[in-house]
């Protein structure tokens, strides 16, 4: 039987019997008492009743009770009518308390169920550590349907993002207030701040890296974002999350301008990458000369850079560089007598910035090769 919450009349089992003995004792709640409450509103909790219903289901049945409680019907003066009213709202109030209690612990018991279970699965699905199958079904508790494509960005910042961190509250309010409940999922992992999205909802992406990025309260901003490529499946989830990690390392290495990184733009550099050795071999071959300028080689390889973004404009490139056009003259012959290599030819500018892109991945001359 069900009351008019629709919370069992069971969940208040004994309860008017309890409460005629208090009526006729003035007695208080004795402590296995209480824990049994405790226990009945974890139950409670675990069935799916909500707390409210719990409390009126105990409030009806102590009023309802109240007529026929012998210490209230026994009572021969308003004063001890009024006492033994007195001990039975006292142990009302007790109940509900224990109760309260009970039911709380079973909801902390559950997020942090919910949570572990959560964490498991993003750790499964951006490492790729469980069967495709059972990680679409897996998905689709957690708003995620790994049957399309999605895209994985990542944001980085100091210090390092937890589930309670403020800009991870404010993102997620904000994505939510504009988008909804859709393909999207919003975590943390290893100190980083990550959403998934579907490849159909690429605005979303776009909002996740303007919210992170802009500084709200406390300025609590990202650093930096990373945008990996769609791909389809719960592999493609880790293969877009892998190029956002990539890009990432790529921007800190290089020294890349911006807040935003597309891991589309930098597609150039795992492709000159894949073959270490032989950038290797480019960087010792075009760039080791360099070494014995006055200085060592970093001014130079700065000089390549900025000429290189520069569009080999020697007013704009000295600007960046913070140098006179004269002394950016003087260190283009320096390149050009050192290795061989002129900047003023295309193809030689070309084996130029390429070797000079591979020193900086690879962190030539700080880490010999």
């Amino acid at each position: 039987m069900k009351s008019d919450d629709g919370i069992p009349v069971e969940f208040a089992k004994g309860w008017a019997e309890l409460l005629g003995e208090v009526s006729a004792t003035g007695r208080l709640l004795r402590r296995m008492e209480l824990e049994a409450l405790a226990e009945l509103g974890e139950r409670a909790a675990d069935a799916g009743h909500d707390w409210r219903p719990l409390v009126g289901l105990y409030l009806r049945e102590t009023r309802r009770a109240w007529g026929t409680l012998p210490g209230i019907v026994r009572a021969v003066s308003a004063s001890e009518a009024a006492r033994t009213g007195e001990a039975v709202l006292a142990a009302a109030d007790a109940a509900i308390t224990a109760l309260g209690a009970g039911h709380e612990r079973a909801q902390r018991m559950a997020v942090r169920q919910e949570e572990a279970a959560r964490r498991e699965f993003i750790d499964d699905l951006l490492y790729g550590r469980s069967d495709p199958g059972r990680l679409a079904e897996r998905a689709e508790r957690f708003g995620l349907r790994l049957a399309r494509a999605h895209a994985v960005a990542v944001a980085t910042g100091e210090p390092a993002y937890d589930e309670a961190h403020p800009l991870v509250r404010r993102v997620e309010r904000e994505l939510i207030g504009r988008f909804g409940d859709r393909d999207v999922l919003l975590t943390t992992k290893d100190g980083r701040l990550v959403c998934i999205a579907a490849d159909t909802d690429e605005p979303v992406l776009a909002a996740f890296a303007k919210y992170a990025t802009w500084p709200g309260p406390g300025r609590d901003a990202a650093d930096r974002v990373a945008l990996g490529r769609p791909h389809a499946g719960a592999g493609g989830v880790v293969l877009s999350y892998e190029e956002a990690l990539s890009a990432l390392d790529l921007g800190r290495r290089l020294e890349l301008p911006g807040t935003v990184l597309n891991a589309a733009d930098l597609l150039v550099f795992p492709v000159l990458m894949r073959d270490r050795a032989a950038m290797s071999d480019l960087v010792r071959t075009a760039l080791g000369p360099l070494v014995r300028a006055r200085g060592g080689a970093g001014p130079l390889l700065e000089t390549i850079a900025a000429c290189a973004a520069a569009g080999y404009v020697n007013a704009e490139a000295a600007r960046r560089l913070r140098i006179s056009v004269r002394t950016l003259s003087y260190r283009l012959e320096r390149i050009r007598t050192l290795t061989g290599y002129d900047p003023a030819d295309a193809l030689q500018r070309y084996t130029l910035e390429t070797a000079a892109l591979g020193a900086r991945v690879l962190g030539w001359p700080g880490i010999p090769l």
